[in-house]
C-alpha cells in the first residue's frame, strides 16, 4: 500500500524494526569526522562534509515528499540555487520567470552572468516560452506560484516544451511545499525548496534542498555538493526534520487562515487588489486544482496608496513585519525594500511589484484573531486618514 503524504512526512517506507536504539527521535549525530575499524575499511561515513547520518536521514525524507529518487540538503535556499547553477557553462543560456524571489534574481544577475551564462526573463505563464529557446538553452527555471504577484505556469504544459528541446526544467516549489505539490510528476527535472520555509515551518532555522529523479543530475549534486562544502549542518538537519512531521496539518490550517483573510481583504475599500490563487478568479485557479492539491498560505494585495500599506507595516502588533514566510507565524512583508529591494525598480514595477504591494504569509494561528488585528488595524488607519482630509 502507497502511503499517503501526512505519513510520509513522519515515516520513511524503508524503516522498520527500533534502529538508533529506539530512538523516535531521529538522533543528531554532531560530528565532523568518524573513526575507521580498520585500513579500507568504513563505517559508511567519513566526513560530515561529505556526509551525515542526520543529514542524510533528512534528504531521504524529502526526496520521499518529492517523489524523487535523491535529495540534497544545503546550508541555506540560496546556496542550494547557487550549486544548481554550476551545473551550467559560460556560454549557457537559461530561461527564467521573470517574477521570481529577489535573491534569486540577484544571483542570476551579478554571480551567473559574470560566469558567462545568460538569461531570458520572461513571463512563463502567459508569453510564448518556446520562442525565447536558443541554440545554447540549458534549461527553463520557475516559480510556481511566484514571489510575490502569484502567478501560476501550467507544469506539465512547459515539461512538454522543455522535453521537446531537450531542456532541464527546474522548478521552486517553496510556496506550495511537497505536501501541496510534486512537480517531478509533473514533468520537471529538478526541484528546488527554501526548507527554511514551509519544511522547517518554525522560523527557527535556514535550509535548502535540491530534487530529482535524474541519476545522472543526482551523480553531479552529489560530487558538486562533496567539492563545494554547502550541506546542511547537523543540527539545522534535525530542526528540519522536526519541523517537517506537522508540515501537513501546519500547511491545512494555514491554508484555510489564507482563503478567509483572502476574502476579507476582497472586501476592503482601500484594498485594490487581492492576489491568491485558491479565489476563483485568480487565472491560475484551474490550473492549480489541475496540478495541486491545495493553493497553500501566501497570498499578496495591493493598496490603494504607499501610505496606507506603510501604515499597516507600523500598526501590525501580532501580525509580525518581517522578512521571510512558511513559518507558524503570520508575517507581513514589504518586497519593495525587503525581498526585492535588490532588484531594479523598473523590473519590479514590470511584474506589478509597486510602494502599494503587500506580502502575506498566512500562519496557523485562530483566523477570527488574525481578522480582528486586521480590521483593527485598517479601521485606524482610515480613521486617521479621514480626519486628515477633514482638517
Amino acid at each position: 500500500m502507497k502511503r499517503a503524504i501526512e505519513t510520509k512526512c513522519l515515516h520513511l517506507e524503508e524503516e522498520g524494526g527500533c534502529n538508533n536504539y529506539g530512538s523516535i527521535s531521529y538522533p543528531i549525530y554532531q560530528t565532523a569526522t568518524y573513526a575507521h575499524p580498520g585500513v579500507g575499511k568504513s563505517t559508511g561515513y567519513d566526513y560530515s562534509r561529505l556526509q551525515n547520518p542526520t543529514r542524510e536521514h533528512l534528504e531521504k525524507v524529502v526526496a520521499a515528499l518529492e517523489n524523487g529518487t535523491d535529495a540534497f540538503a544545503f546550508s541555506t535556499g540560496m546556496a542550494a540555487i547557487a550549486l544548481l547553477m554550476e551545473l551550467f557553462q559560460p556560454g549557457d543560456h537559461l530561461i527564467a520567470d521573470a517574477d521570481l524571489y529577489g535573491g534569486s534574481i540577484r544571483l542570476f544577475r551579478n554571480v551567473s552572468e559574470k560566469n558567462g551564462v545568460t538569461f531570458s526573463s520572461i513571463d512563463c505563464c502567459r508569453d510564448d516560452v518556446e520562442s525565447y529557446i536558443q541554440e545554447n538553452t540549458k534549461a527553463i527555471y520557475i516559480e510556481t506560484p511566484t514571489n510575490p504577484m502569484m502567478n501560476v505556469t501550467d507544469i506539465a504544459a512547459l515539461s512538454e516544451i522543455a522535453k521537446r528541446h531537450r531542456l532541464l526544467l527546474i522548478v521552486d516549489n517553496t510556496f506550495l511545499s511537497p505536501y501541496l505539490q510534486n512537480p517531478l510528476d509533473l514533468g520537471a527535472d529538478i526541484v528546488v525548496h527554501s526548507g527554511t520555509k514551509y519544511l522547517g515551518g518554525h522560523n527557527d532555522t535556514l535550509a535548502g534542498f535540491l530534487v530529482t529523479n535524474r541519476e545522472d543530475i543526482r551523480e553531479k549534486f552529489a560530487f558538486l555538493i562533496k567539492t563545494t562544502g554547502a550541506g546542511l549542518a547537523p543540527f539545522d538537519s534535525w530542526l528540519i526534520l522536526r519541523g517537517i512531521k506537522t508540515l501537513g496539518i501546519r500547511m491545512e490550517k494555514a491554508q484555510s487562515n489564507a482563503l478567509e483573510i483572502a476574502n476579507w481583504l476582497k472586501a476592503q475599500s482601500a484594498v485594490t487588489r487581492v492576489i491568491y490563487p485558491g479565489l476563483p478568479e485568480h487565472p491560475g485557479y484551474n490550473i492549480m486544482k489541475k496540478q495541486a492539491r491545495g493553493f497553500g498560505a501566501m497570498l499578496t494585495f495591493q493598496l490603494k496608496n504607499k501610505e496606507f500599506a506603510l501604515a499597516i507595516l507600523e500598526k501590525v502588533r501580532m501580525i509580525k513585519f518581517a522578512e521571510s514566510l512558511g513559518g507558524v507565524e503570520t508575517l507581513i512583508t514589504y518586497p519593495t525594500t525587503q525581498t526585492h529591494a535588490d532588484v531594479p525598480k523598473e523590473i519590479r514595477e514590470k511584474n506589478g511589484i509597486t510602494e502599494s504591494t503587500l506580502r502575506l504569509s498566512v500562519g496557523i494561528e485562530n483566523a477570527e484573531d488574525l481578522l480582528y488585528e486586521l480590521n483593527k488595524v485598517f479601521r485606524e488607519i482610515e480613521g486617521e486618514q479621514y480626519g486628515r482630509e477633514k482638517s
